[in-house]
């Protein structure tokens, strides 16, 4: 795969990564073996960034990279997880945890040093406290050596303007908002260009949204969402090729972001993301698919504190 710069970091980033929340078993039970040969797969496919997290499967995601991680050259990937988030409702991001967490995560995934830490889902809590407590006291694990560069991911757009204007990170992840559906993400380019902040996507098929599957229950689509996505997926269907296929093919096109996080504990799956990527992506089709969009273009819907979003209209 190709190579894209990550902000000012020294990190080259292929424009397909591998997401571990599926390693946590968050979705569905997995088959341990599977998942743990799904990591193999997508780093000799040539995916050359893990993204995990302990709040996935509330530490099991790392543990099972731990188990293969060691046996993987370290040149071979470069390895981000987050902090702060701990369950559906625990959150502490506080000083003190900041360094307890990372010290906990490198145990569990065997490794000396981490390449991306990241604070998970701030919306959740009151956004100056990332600011004047979580940042910094992740930046003295830098000067430590155990992480190399630190940022914020989560959902509102509202918290990563706000994070941006008060605070110095090295880069950020964005999901559900740079797909064929929703395209908010745009608005975060021009100020991380500006600050040297690199900038990376996750969730190109919006939970679920932009495939063929069924929708979970707990998806907050509304009907009108679900039912404009559906007719999208039944025109690609009638097309001959599959909306999932397309969604990933355009959420990788854009060379703003300098990478795109997608997961499965699905070695199968994992491999054919990688043959839809080196695949041309139909233009004409995208085009038709994002008419059919239109009605729920830019729909959103509120995470975390309130305040911590804008409003839907």
């Amino acid at each position: 795969m190709e190579k894209r710069q990550l902000g000012n970091t020294e990190l080259q980033l292929t424009p397909l990564s591998f997401g571990a929340s599926s390693m946590g078993a968050e979705f569905r039970k997995i088959d341990i073996a599977e998942a743990l040969r799904s990591v193999h797969v997508a780093i000799d496919r040539g995916m050359n960034f893990i993204d995990t997290s302990p709040f996935y499967g509330r530490g099991m995601s790392e543990v099972l990279l731990g188990q293969v991680l060691p046996d993987i050259p370290r040149e071979k990937f470069y390895l981000g997880t987050k902090l702060g988030r701990y369950s559906g409702v625990h959150f502490d991001f506080s000083a003190r945890r900041v360094e307890e967490s990372v010290d906990i995560s490198l145990e569990r995934m065997r490794q000396d040093h981490l390449d991306i830490v990241l604070c998970h889902d701030l919306e959740f809590v009151e956004m100056s406290q990332i600011v004047e407590e979580t940042l910094p006291a992740l930046r003295k694990q830098v000067e430590k050596g155990k992480v190399r560069y630190i940022g914020v991911s989560g959902y509102p757009m509202k918290m990563f303007k706000y994070i941006l204007a008060n605070a110095d990170i090295d880069c950020l992840l964005t999901y559900n908002h740079y797909t064929l559906q929703n395209d908010m993400a745009l608005e975060l380019v021009p100020t991380c260009k500006d600050k040297g902040v690199g900038l990376m996507n996750a969730a190109p098929f919006s939970a679920r949204l932009l495939t063929s599957a069924t929708l979970p229950n707990w998806h907050k689509a509304t009907p009108e969402v679900r039912a404009v996505a559906k007719k999208a997926s039944d025109h690609c269907q009638a097309a001959g090729t599959d909306i999932a296929k397309l969604a990933l093919q355009f959420s990788i096109a854009n060379p703003d972001f300098a990478t795109c996080v997608t997961g499965s504990a699905n070695p199968g799956r994992v491999s054919e993301w990688v043959d839809w990527a080196e695949e041309p992506m139909n233009e004409t089709l995208v085009k038709e698919v994002l008419e059919i969009l239109k009605p729920i273009h830019n729909w959103f819907y509120i995470e975390g504190r309130p305040e911590n979003n804008d409003q839907p209209e």
